[in-house]
């Protein structure tokens, strides 16, 4: 019997996920899900017996939650990955860093937490023209200097393996996920994909690595609903050059300067990207491939869709979606609309 769980970012599409899936297991004792605004009332629906609280995780009163729930399981899944959505690049971080101290300082006073799961990502690792062309879990960035999200998650991080050493006796999972991609969720990396003319960084042909939305939930419940302690990189098998990318998706790849990427993007009518940050410009230039055996051989999870296979995941869903519009539904533009005015950014969801 697993106890209770909570988890942060249940208004956001991975921890709404996980969420409804726990939510559906009668093994799972209670699950309450937090964040500072409400799940969309389309979700409710999925999310079965969740229990919402509306909290903000700076607050120290998240101790409190913590507490009197008495939290077995916490999975923190609200790292931020868009300064538009926050407002701005100081609300981000502030959400992202004080936030997890608050979460982490509850759990250590905790006398019922057990486990505690962080839903990471493998933009830890930077991208540069000095990477290797694999990163494991032991390697560090060879060029360094993140910045925004890349940098947040590396504090975070930090945070986290200091209370491990603080709280030996609770198994600590940190889930490091590469840029996820699906019929159904949103990001800017979507979203950039979804253009009818893609720009890219002139002289360069990154390799991307996807993880499929579906690979992505499972990976989290598996840690959340069993210990499996230890930091594992989280991607589907494989990469792909933008170019093979771009070719597959029936794509026009147009080479611009690297600083004019979000122009271009800007510039090209319905693309719903509003922006790209020079963290996500150069991750367009360089790419990033990351090392899973980790996760096979450790953590025990082989994912089902390759890196091509979630391509090819995503396409089938745009391809349906154009059908619904193309039929004349409603449902097709409205659900456009929203993506545009969500603002997520590349590495996450």
């Amino acid at each position: 019997m697993v106890g209770v769980v909570l988890i942060t970012g249940v208004s956001r599409f991975l921890g709404g996920r996980l969420a409804a899936q726990l939510a559906a297991d009668p093994a799972v004792e209670r699950v309450i899900g937090i964040d500072s605004t409400p799940p969309r009332t389309a979700d409710l629906p999925h999310l079965g017996r969740t229990e919402f609280v509306r909290a903000d995780i700076r607050n120290p009163l998240i101790a409190k939650v913590v507490t009197q729930a008495r939290v077995t399981t916490v999975v923190h899944a609200a790292l931020m990955a868009s300064p538009r959505a926050m407002g701005g690049r100081l609300p981000m971080q502030e959400m992202n860093v004080i936030g997890t101290m608050q979460l982490l300082a509850a759990c250590q006073k905790s006398e019922t937490v057990q486990r505690v799961v962080l839903k990471s990502t493998t933009a830890v690792y930077g991208c540069g023209p000095s990477d290797p062309a694999v990163f494991t879990e032991e390697m560090h960035p060879v060029d360094g200097g993140q910045v925004g999200y890349a940098k947040d998650a590396v504090e975070v991080e930090g945070f986290v393996r200091g209370f491990a050493r603080r709280r030996p006796d609770i198994d600590v999972s940190v889930l490091r996920l590469t840029n996820l991609i699906g019929p159904t969720v949103d990001t800017a990396l979507t979203r950039y994909l979804r253009m009818p003319v893609v720009p890219s960084v002139v002289g360069f042909d990154p390799r991307l690595q996807f993880l499929h939305e579906v690979d992505a939930v499972e990976t989290l419940r598996l840690a959340t609903v069993s210990a499996r302690p230890g930091v594992f990189n989280v991607a589907g098998y494989g990469v792909m050059p933008l170019s093979q990318i771009t070719r597959r998706a029936g794509k026009l790849r147009v080479p611009v300067p690297g600083p004019l990427i979000g122009l271009a993007g800007s510039l090209v009518r319905n693309s719903g990207v509003a922006e790209v940050t020079a963290e996500e410009a150069r991750y367009l230039a360089y790419g990033r491939a990351v090392d899973t055996s980790a996760l096979r051989q450790q953590f025990g999870y082989t994912p089902r869709y390759s890196t091509a296979a979630a391509l090819d995941s995503f396409l089938a869903g745009q391809r349906r979606l154009t059908g619904l519009l193309r039929a004349g539904l409603g449902v097709g533009s409205e659900l456009l609309q929203a993506r545009r005015e969500r603002g997520i950014a590349i590495h996450g969801a």
